[in-house]
């Protein structure tokens, strides 16, 4: 088993573990972690993930900007819904996304899997950029996200990163409900 996958695993936990908590702090994690994935995934032929850990570095550093000025010097930051509006055209834009990446992956690359990849990819984006904004509705998305990496990552025999999404599908669900109960809190 690939050592840098076990230890990129290892920081996903940290990361998902802060982030739950509403924590600035899970941004260095998951910096770390992407960075290591990036190469993961590129030996894995998984190529639509491994660009997307480029995208994950520079939307975690952008993330990380925006909690501390949003958070304005506490570690736990305020969350909120999408309008109804804003979710059909982040619906629409996601699946646009995913879509596109996923033909041009299968017609231009030897791209494992380019549809699901694709997917999971495009869907990945849209949840970081909503958590980048603190919405609640991208906890859904990594659900969905955590569900389809399992099945993808097992499928390639990425037996550290299947359990990884496992943590994080179960995360992912106590994520959505902590910012729930906080978004009440606020209210």
């Amino acid at each position: 088993m690939n050592p840098v996958e076990w230890i990129a695993a290892a920081l996903g936990l940290a990361n998902i573990a802060l982030l739950v908590r509403r924590s600035v702090w899970n941004y260095p994690f998951g910096m770390a972690m992407v960075a290591l994935y990036a190469v993961v995934f590129f030996e894995a032929r998984l190529y639509g993930e491994s660009g997307l850990q480029l995208f994950f570095f520079v939307a975690q550093a952008w993330g990380w900007v925006l909690w501390v000025r949003a958070g304005d010097g506490d570690s736990q930051v305020p969350v909120r819904w999408l309008g109804n509006f804003s979710r059909v055209v982040w619906i629409t834009a996601t699946a646009a996304l995913a879509l596109n990446l996923g033909w041009i992956m299968h017609r231009f690359t030897d791209a494992s899997l380019p549809y699901a990849d694709a997917a999971i990819a495009g869907a990945s984006i849209a949840a970081q950029i909503l958590l980048a904004f603190r919405r609640i509705e991208n906890w859904v998305l990594w659900i969905a996200i955590d569900i389809a990496s399992v099945a993808v990552y097992m499928t390639k025999g990425l037996w550290p990163t299947a359990g990884l999404y496992v943590v994080f599908l179960v995360m992912s669900v106590l994520g959505l409900r902590e910012w729930i109960a906080a978004y009440r809190k606020q209210a």
